[in-house]
């Protein structure tokens, strides 16, 4: 038997982690399995509504490494296609209580199924009907609106990383290999990591130039504790948006997701300096690149998984006049960020 949370989950915000905190106490508490029932590929690539504009917050392998993390008994990816597409809310309800043998459904406040699309409202009461429990899990607030996956891609396309970090709850990144790129840069004492992302579909920021983490060794997200938002209540102020995520937690009383503790291990980050465009000093028709110069590092890692998170944004991608403009430029870059003790 088993308490199911469904959804895509994507970039697995505090709202979901809600969702999830919520599916693992009503596990523990009824002494059954918790489950996780997610899609790949995203709806929109095979109904295309809207697929030339779908933008991952995180991969599918990152996505399933985050729920396991917070500590879910099973994390269960069913193909998404047409013929999944076709199904009515009842019909997946049938498919839980039998495939994965649901006794408890816990829902997102905004958790949509079916052809119908059949709200949490409606999907209790088809619930009730087979015999299984629902709990709806309220909605998580950063200044006054609710955090959703559509908010943080809007900050990310506007560069605005800061933002998209208080919504998501912890830096964005992007994760791929380091590949050979022109070496260009080493000529002008930046050598840079160019990284190719391993889900091309990942949403990236925008163009420009931002202070960054790396890392470099394996697989670092496997080694991360991803549940680190846990929630506590503290009184409301009128300084939602600094206080951090919240949820509405009856009687109008909002609760407060903590930052990470400093004393919470994670792995070490290099620091680092990443551009993101079209390098329009070199050439007009250069494909959108990620490249991160790594401050105080001299070592090749061509071939090896690198990950960049995103702390800040400096200034927007611009063409000079010449390579020598360009390098003054990269120094007073290089300089503000060491300067600030970035990241």
């Amino acid at each position: 038997m088993a308490v199911i949370a469904t959804g895509f989950f994507d970039g697995v915000h505090p709202g979901h982690r809600l969702v999830i905190d919520t599916l693992l106490s009503e596990a523990r508490a009824r002494g059954e399995q918790s489950v996780v029932v997610t899609f790949w590929p995203h709806p929109r690539a095979v109904l295309q509504s809207g697929a030339d504009e779908l933008r991952y917050l995180t991969s599918r392998a990152e996505k399933d490494a985050i729920l396991r993390g917070m500590g879910v008994d099973a994390v269960e990816t069913v193909p998404f296609t047409r013929e999944f597409a076709g199904l009515s809310a009842g019909e997946y309800l049938q498919m839980l209580k039998s495939r994965f043998g649901c006794t408890c459904l816990v829902l997102g406040y905004d958790t949509r199924f079916g052809y119908e699309q059949a709200g949490p409202e409606q999907i209790a009461e088809l619930a009730a009907r087979i015999g299984l429990d629902a709990v709806t899990v309220p909605p998580v607030y950063v200044g006054h609106v609710p955090v959703s996956s559509s908010r943080i891609r809007e900050a990310l396309e506007a560069g605005d990383v800061a933002q998209a970090a208080r919504l998501l709850g912890r830096p964005y990144r992007l994760h791929g290999v380091v590949v050979s790129g022109n070496r260009l840069g080493r000529t002008i004492g930046f050598p840079t990591a160019n990284m190719k992302l391993y889900e091309p579909l990942m949403c990236v920021p925008k163009n420009g130039v931002y202070v960054t983490g790396v890392t470099a060794t394996g697989v670092p997200f496997l080694r991360e504790n991803f549940a680190e938002l846990p929630l506590r209540s503290i009184p409301p102020t009128d300084s939602a948006e600094s206080a951090g995520p919240s949820h509405s937690h009856g009687h109008g009383r909002p609760w407060f997701c903590k930052t990470l503790p400093d004393s919470t291990p994670r792995p070490s980050l290099l620091r680092g300096m990443t551009n993101i465009g079209v390098r329009p000093t070199v050439s007009e028709r250069e494909a959108l690149t990620i490249e991160t110069y790594i401050f105080d590092f001299d070592e090749m890692i061509y071939g090896l998984d690198i990950t960049v998170e995103f702390k800040g944004r400096i200034r927007d991608e611009r063409k000079f006049a010449s390579l020598e403009e360009l390098k003054q430029q990269l120094q007073a870059d290089a300089a503000l960020i060491k300067n600030n003790n970035n990241p």
